[in-house]
């Protein structure tokens, strides 16, 4: 009975911690990408539309940021009057359109992304680089069981099918090959054409 009671002690902790780091975390990226008038909603949706290649449709974004397809779409009209987005329709479909980012968004996505990962980087500093592979490994199952309790239709593999956390070269396609130095990278001897800073 203890052993059983200590394992739903830890399961309840577990599900208070993923709580508070998920606000804690949000509440610091608002205050860094705030400095660049952005929010954290916006900076995703400008970073998931660069990440696509401008092939991301509004239901995509609703999917990958776990929102309804009504919220998203008012958060893109806001982000289109702000001119950090635009929509472009298809030439097949007039329905369909796509999302692209505008220049204004890439001046304000280039510097929140390196703060960003500067902050990031510190959050994580503690751990080893073999950790970050297990700790990344640990979220993703637990992303992809959460995900099956909302459609147990839909397969991992169709849930891995959608996410751009799945790309391999998240840093190019962000910075258009231009490479962060970071002190990870050059501990482990990575050599940059191009530091940002």
């Amino acid at each position: 009975m203890k052993a059983n009671s200590q394992s739903q002690n830890l399961v309840l902790k577990l599900w208070f911690l993923l709580h508070q780091v998920r606000d804690v975390i949000i509440s610091c990226e608002d205050q860094v990408f705030g400095k660049q008038k952005l929010t954290t909603e916006r900076y995703l949706v400008l970073a998931i539309t660069k990440l696509s290649d401008g092939h991301v449709r509004p239901a995509d974004l609703a999917r990958w940021l776990g929102r309804s397809p009504n919220s998203v779409s008012m958060l893109v009209d806001r982000m289109v009057k702000a001119g950090l987005i635009r929509r472009i329709r298809s030439r097949d479909d007039r329905r369909a359109l796509r999302l692209v980012v505008t220049s204004k968004g890439e001046n304000a996505l280039e510097p929140a992304t390196v703060a960003g990962l500067d902050f990031i980087q510190k959050v994580l500093s503690p751990l080893s680089y073999e950790e970050k592979h297990t700790f990344a490994r640990l979220l993703e199952t637990t992303k992809h069981q959460a995900f099956q309790y909302l459609n147990h239709r839909v397969g991992i593999e169709e849930v891995e099918g959608n996410d751009i956390t799945n790309y391999p070269d998240l840093m190019s396609r962000l910075f258009g090959g231009v490479s962060i130095s970071t002190p990870e990278v050059r501990g482990r001897g990575g050599r940059k054409a191009k530091a940002l800073r």
